[in-house]
């Protein structure tokens, strides 16, 4: 019997104070488990990369003594694939490798070039083997992981998933795009370019600007990218001979229309298939809130497990480009940076309550197969001033009563039932 606690987003920036009984309680509480894990949010080095033209939100950085804390806090097992990857280039994510490495963490999703990123890798346990593949579907396109050549070396990158998104509108709506296209260069140079044979154009619909039209019922939908989607799919097929159990690792910004609680489409898609494939859940997290919680062919797909530390407005340098965004110069700090950001603590994640609520999931593997889940509540301080804000412990019940509310809610509507009872939420399969 292989024991798993599952947790979202460690965006770890600070030291953890290890004498903090909630910490010292968070301890205890995953050392009952096997298998434990986090998503690893932050770039690790000593600001001594050159940052990227964008970021993520934040440009994620801490320095490697981090990886020290998530360890003595108990963590054996990180997934690395998210839109912070590549913040500082691939000085940064190369140190992160390097520094990950060198501690002898189990780690994917990151790598020198694709075959690193996209490879299985396997935490050993007194009960069983446990393989981790880490994807991100939120990511720029620089950031993918380039496959190795015999003539040309790989890039480093992360394992990606790509989609498509597909908007719908009425024959009269299409005609009237291709009407704006005649008159406005808005499709100029994507035609030379496809003419010239410098793009590939797209089979079927209508592409205006960036965007992919079709006649249909109006709506908007996404799909995953079937490239991506078989390569991964190679991977669990490996890692299924190869572990007892298997995890998918998605990392996932894109939501359904405008609520960020609920998972966009090609999501939905791309769990289920993983599923199908042979993997034995999915580990959803990315949007820093709890989506719901899906059970299909009686494995769970966690749509986003929110936040488990969350320290995005301590990070301790920040480049130029952070600082352009809010008008500021080079006489002002970070601080400067975050208070006009969140206009003082009252706009953006920082002011978003949910941000700092989440949850533990925590079940048995036995035979590759689980009979119930728990799910523990936690906050992160969300009262606190922002050098408290982001650390997690367990949650008073009051609190953790409302944060199981919220989720049983979100849950509901994939058909899935929680149960609330001694200020835990459960599911049974």
């Amino acid at each position: 019997m292989i024991k798993v606690a599952l947790t979202g987003d460690s965006f770890i920036t600070q030291r953890l104070p290890r004498d903090e009984k909630q910490l010292k309680d968070l301890q205890g509480f995953l050392a009952e488990s096997d298998v434990r894990f986090t998503n690893f949010e932050v770039t690790v080095h000593h600001f001594e990369e050159s940052p990227s033209a964008t970021s993520g939100g934040t440009w994620a950085a801490a320095r490697p003594f981090v990886l020290k804390d998530l360890n003595w806090l108990g963590f054996n097992m990180l997934s690395c694939a998210n839109n912070h990857s590549l913040d500082w280039l691939h000085g940064g994510l190369k140190s992160t490798i390097d520094c990950l490495e060198k501690e002898e963490w189990v780690f994917a999703g990151i790598g020198r070039n694709l075959a690193e990123a996209s490879q299985p890798k396997y935490l050993e346990t007194k009960n069983g083997r446990v393989a981790l593949i880490s994807v991100t579907s939120s990511f720029e396109q620089w950031h993918r992981a380039g496959e190795q050549r015999p003539d040309v070396p790989g890039r480093p990158g992360v394992n990606p998933l790509g989609h498509k998104k597909i908007h719908r509108v009425s024959k009269e709506h299409l005609e009237a795009l291709r009407e704006m296209d005649d008159c406005t260069e808005v499709n100029s140079t994507r035609k030379l370019n496809v003419k010239e044979g410098f793009w590939k154009d797209t089979n079927g619909g209508y592409v205006f600007g960036n965007l992919h039209f079709e006649e249909g019922e109006p709506g908007t939908s996404t799909y995953m990218d079937q490239a991506d989607a078989s390569r991964i799919a190679k991977t669990i097929h490996e890692a299924s001979r190869q572990a007892d159990v298997v995890f998918v690792s998605l990392h996932a910004h894109e939501m359904k229309g405008d609520q960020k609680n609920r998972p966009a489409d090609f999501i939905r898609e791309f769990s289920k298939f993983c599923i199908d494939e042979g993997a034995h859940g999915i580990i959803g997290h990315g949007p820093h809130i709890l989506r719901g919680i899906e059970i299909y062919q009686n494995r769970p797909i966690f749509y986003s497990l929110g936040d488990f530390i969350f320290q995005n407005d301590t990070v301790e340098k920040q480049p130029a480009e952070f600082y352009d965004l809010y008008q500021l110069d080079h006489c002002h700090t970070t601080a400067d940076g975050f208070d006009a950001r969140s206009q003082n603590g009252t706009r953006g994640l920082a002011a978003n309550r949910k941000v700092f609520e989440s949850v533990i999931a925590s079940f048995e593997m036995e035979n590759g197969s689980m009979t119930k889940i728990e799910l523990t509540p936690i906050t992160l301080g969300f009262e606190k001033s922002r050098a408290g804000k982001g650390r997690p412990k367990l949650a008073e019940q009051e609190h953790g009563i409302r944060i199981l509310q919220e989720l049983k809610e979100l849950s509901s509507e994939f058909g899935t039932t929680v149960t609330i009872a001694g200020g835990k939420g459960y599911i049974t399969l």
